[in-house]
């Protein structure tokens, strides 16, 4: 987790971009870590390796758009399959919250349409920001839904309300040319990973406490 954090203050202050995929590759690494530990494994953690790892590849995109539409595109292509991942860890520990659902969605929805939907050139990239705007929504009331206790449960919801977040700080620098929370964009794409690995590792100390207890 140190070297995490590591990872997401060299990402802030450089442009390299092994830093600034190390808190996703550092995920990878400590589930993958996590899972071997156990003589059966979660599934279900699987889903956030692959989420991690389609982040890292959409950071890349991202990372060497320069300008260029399609590379923003196939970027937010690969993050909605990064939110899949989120999506599908979610579900198998609990359910979607519908009601919270619908009110993110609705605030959400309402946000596009009067002030991202008049920016837009290109349909493509507006139907891709859409849907990826939709499944972000459905990521964050499933997390809500999950079935797990204290800090395993609320430190991967607010992972989920980082990216979002981030993501919403984008849809402003990329659309609307508003500039003023940039610096914000980072540190909390960083912290939402930070936050998911924290969240796994407390589910599985809770999931050994009771052996401990019996020892």
């Amino acid at each position: 987790m140190l070297i995490s954090v590591l990872f997401a203050v060299l990402g802030v202050a450089t442009s390299n971009f092994v830093f600034k995929s190390g808190t996703a590759g550092m995920g990878i690494i400590i589930l993958t870590m996590l899972q071997l530990q156990k003589t059966k494994m979660s599934k279900d953690v699987w889903m956030l390796v692959a989420a991690f790892l389609f982040s890292i590849i959409g950071d890349w995109f991202l990372s060497n758009m320069n300008g260029d539409g399609m590379l923003f595109v196939k970027g937010i292509a690969l993050f909605f399959m990064a939110h899949i991942g989120y999506l599908a860890y979610a579900l198998l520990n609990g359910k979607i919250q519908w009601a919270l659902t619908a009110m993110v969605l609705v605030g959400y929805l309402a946000f596009f349409f009067v002030l991202l939907y008049p920016t837009f050139t290109d349909m493509v990239l507006m139907m891709a920001s859409l849907i990826y705007l939709l499944i972000s929504c459905f990521s964050l009331g499933t997390s809500v839904g999950m079935k797990m206790n204290g800090m395993a449960k609320w430190s991967y919801v607010f992972g989920i309300i980082m990216i979002l977040f981030s993501d919403t700080i984008i849809s402003f620098k990329e659309f609307m040319d508003y500039h003023t929370f940039d610096v914000l964009i980072t540190p909390t794409y960083y912290l939402a990973h930070i936050c998911i690995i924290f969240s796994v590792i407390k589910r599985f100390e809770n999931q050994e406490m009771p052996q401990s207890v019996i020892s």
